[in-house]
Order: C-alpha cells, then structure tokens, then sequence
C-alpha cells in the first residue's frame, strides 16, 4: 500500500481538480475543521446529486404543482393546495426531529372547503392530542410545521393569510329592495315593505366583507281624548369600518354588531307597520322590523299611548302608555278631581326588551290640571324617541308633552332622521299650548280641542302617531319602519 503526504493540492494545468476515481468511488475527508469554497465562491451539487447530514435552514423547496386529492407530504418540501373541488387530507410523513412540511391555500379556496393536515400514527401537532388533526380553514391561509419531538411533535412555526390580492380584490354584490349608488364606490339597499337582501357574492378581505345597517321598527299610534303620543320604532344601527359615513350617535361602532359580515345566502327583511291610532281607549303598538342576516337584528315596534282615564281608577290599563322600542306616553288624567297628576307609571318604557345600544327612550306621563273648562285641561303625555324620552305636561300655562326626539344619519348618503317620538293632546280648556311633535320631525304633532287635529307619524321613518283632543278628535297612526343596507360595492 502506497502513502502520499501533502500540504496543499493546486491546479497544475486548466482550473479543474478532480478528487476520486468516478462512480461507485468514496472521498473521505477526515478533520476537524472543514472549509468548502472561499469568500465569495459557489459550492454547488452535481446535476440529481443528494445532501444529507447538512440539516435545513427552516426553510422548504416548494412544488409548485398544486395538489388537488389527499397526499403524503415529504419533509423538505412546501405544498401549494387546491381544495376549489372539494376538501382534502394532507398526511405528514413519519416524524423526526428537523423534519419540515410547509402547506399554503393556492387559490383562495380554504374558507370554502378546508384542508386537514393529519399526524402520522399517533405523533403529535402542537402538543394536542395524540393523532389529532387540524383544519385550515381561513381563505389564503398557510402553515409551516417542524417536527420537534414526541411530547409536542409537529410545532407550526409561521402561520399567515394572505394580505393584498391585487386584481382579485371581490366585492359584496346583493339584490333587493331600492337600490341607489352613493359616494361612487356604496350601494345602499332601501326597504319599505317586506323582502329579500340577495348576497350573490360574498367579496374577500381586499375588496369587502361587510355590511353596515339601519333597522327601524314600526311606531305606535296615538290616543284620543287628551291621549299620549306614540311612541318611536325602535330603532338600531350597525356602522362597518368598511362603509364610513357620518351615523347616528347611537349607532354600534364596536363589539360584535358594528358591521356584519355576509355569505352567499338570501336574508330576509322585515318592515314592521305603525300602530293605528284610536278614538276611544289605548292606541294601538307599532310592528316590529327584522334583518335575519348572519346575525338578527329585531327593531321592537313602538309603544302604543294612554288615554283620559274618565274618571276610571288609577289602575285602569287605558290611561298607561305601552311599552316598546320607545315607550308610549301615559294617558291625561287623575282618579280624584281636584288632585293633580297621576303615577308615573302610567308611561310606557323603552328598550324593550333590552339591546346595547338602546333603542329607545321612556313615554312622558300624562296629567290632568284638575278641572275641566275653563282653566283646566287634560294632557297627555309625549312617545318617547330613540334619542330621548317623551315630554311630560305643564299645568300653568297648560301644554301636552312634546315627542322625544328622534335621531339623524347619513347612511342612505344624506341626513335623515328617524325614530322620533310624538306630541300628546291636550282635552278641553281653553289658552292651552298646542304639543309639539318631535324636535327631528318624524314624530307626529299632537292635537288640541277644539280645532286642531293630531297630525300621523311619518312613513317610513318610525315617528310616533299624534296624540288626540277631546273627543271627537282622533289619535293618529304611527309611522311605518324602515330597513336600509350599505357596502361597498367596488
């Protein structure tokens, strides 16, 4: 056997050293420290040449052939997934420590059928269970995992969506009710009567997701006879960072209901009518309003009014206001002549049943002066509205309760109030004050004996109906509701 002992080997012609005999040859170089390539250089592999014992440096080769059916993924590599077909399974290889798999959405098809990435036998990913899966099911989403060791297995090291689609930004496309195109890039969906918000595309994150929303409920009809006013539909706002405009100042901006997010899917819409205003008795309530979207959002219909009690007992039902959205104003009237006033609990409460934000505001109660004609006269109290309770009435001189008012947005691209609670009337005497509606307008004026007639809520904007005068003056109808859907559309 022959030993040759050298310091240093170099090129002695061209710039190629070859080292070894060719195939089925072994180079073995034995030291403690060695150095491949110089500052600078390429150490490159053979064409189909391997490496092993190198380890990785966290990263994978990507195939990028997408996968399309349940595989077994090798470690080393990344897999681009497409589920557009349906959901499927990606099996990870037997683990050991190092081992790495990467797995990324490769269209954006996760949020529609999910992909599972299943543990070998009973390995680990997390930490979890023993042969426990996980899902992907987040649009664009992808994962790496590293096999650690058996107490946690296979750890995901990075996780990530997909931030910015370029082109493919998609957009909310709907059908249904009234449909008007505002600030150029907002649909805004009006409904007056019942219907369908027809989602035909659901967008994505770079385009729009969400919806913002104003549901107004039906308001209650006012009494006659020195009878409250009705109250306002309840009303209920949801503004979407998506959709900016100037709210309510009672709209929900936070939390769980400041927007709402969409599916293809057909949500029906219903628009709760006013309650009927009366001649004798308790007026009648306003209908509630729904929006059956991913989440439900119920308008209560406004609370019907009280009238004169007649002389009745304290407790006679038709001298309290209804409860509601905002409550109905209570009745004018006292079970004892002479006395004046009667319970406060003769006006009907608001936010009922409770939301957050409130949806409306109390009734004002009703009084009687004392005596009929010529200095006395029975009032009733105001409806309460959605940004304030109802008014109550004055004695000296004499007046009805003003409605509660009412509150303005701009989700429809301009202004408009809604929700406005009505005036009470006032019975017989004589230099009394005509009641006043509601300071935004939507709730009705209530009337006066003799001459002056109560005036109905408006339509469509939930105000509360007029109270009546003395009789033969008539309570008015409340104003029906409204449901309004605003997103963005491009």
């Amino acid at each position: 056997m022959s030993k040759i002992e050298v310091n240093k080997v170099g090129p002695q012609c061209g710039t190629t050293v070859t080292v070894g005999c060719g195939a089925g040859q072994t180079v073995v170089v034995d030291a403690n420290t060695v150095t491949l390539g110089r500052c600078g250089g390429t150490v490159s592999l053979a064409s189909g040449a391997t490496q092993s014992g190198f380890g990785r440096t966290g990263t994978v080769d990507w195939q990028t052939t997408p996968k399309t059916a349940t595989f077994t993924a090798t470690s080393g590599e990344g897999y681009f997934c497409n589920t557009a077909g349906g959901a499927f399974e990606v099996d990870l290889p037997a683990g050991s420590a190092g081992a790495i798999v990467s797995i990324q959405d490769y269209n954006n098809t996760f949020d529609t059928h999910a992909i599972t990435i299943d543990p070998n036998g009973s390995e680990k990913i997390n930490g979890g269970s023993a042969g426990g899966t996980i899902e992907l099911t987040t649009e664009g989403e992808g994962v790496t995992l590293v096999y650690v060791d058996s107490t946690v297995g296979w750890r995901s090291i990075h996780q990530s969506t997909f931030a910015d689609t370029g082109s493919n930004a998609a957009y909310v496309t709907a059908t249904g009710g009234t449909i008007t195109t505002v600030c150029t890039n907002y649909k805004v969906h009006t409904f007056t009567g019942p219907g369908t918000f027809q989602v035909t595309c659901a967008g994505n994150a770079c385009g729009s997701t969400e919806i913002s929303y104003l549901v107004v409920a039906g308001a209650g009809g006012g009494a006659a006879n020195g009878g409250g006013g009705g109250g306002a539909g309840g009303y209920r706002e949801g503004k979407s960072p998506e959709t900016p405009y100037t709210a309510s100042p009672l709209a929900c901006t936070s939390g769980s209901n400041n927007g709402l997010p969409v599916a293809v899917a057909s949500y029906p819409v219903t628009v709760g009518g006013g309650g009927p205003g009366v001649s004798s008795g308790r007026s009648g309530c306003g209908s509630v309003s729904t929006f059956a979207g991913t989440t439900t959002i119920t308008s209560t219909g406004g609370g019907g009014s009280g009238t004169y009690d007649g002389g009745l007992a304290p407790c006679n039902a038709a001298i309290i206001g209804a409860n509601g959205g905002s409550g109905g104003g209570g009745g004018g009237g006292t079970s004892v002549p002479g006395i004046p006033g009667i319970p406060a609990a003769n006006k009907g409460t608001g936010n009922t049943p409770p939301v957050s934000p409130s949806q409306g505001n109390p009734g004002g109660r009703g009084m009687h002066s004392g005596s009929y004609s010529p200095t006395g006269a029975v009032g009733g109290g105001g409806g309460g509205g959605a940004g304030g309770p109802g008014g109550e009435p004055t004695l000296v001189p004499g007046t009805a309760g003003a409605g509660g008012v009412g509150t303005p947005t701009q989700i429809t691209g301009s202004a408009v109030s809604y929700a406005g609670g009505a005036g009470g009337g006032i019975g017989p005497g004589v230099g009394f004050t005509l009641p006043s509606g509601s300071p935004c307008g939507t709730g009705g004026r209530g009337g006066r004996h003799p001459g002056t007639d109560a005036i109905a809520g408006t339509t469509n904007r939930g105000g509360g109906g007029g109270g009546g005068g003395h009789q033969p003056q008539a309570g008015q109808n409340g104003g029906s509701g409204v449901v309004v859907i605003r997103y963005k559309f491009q």
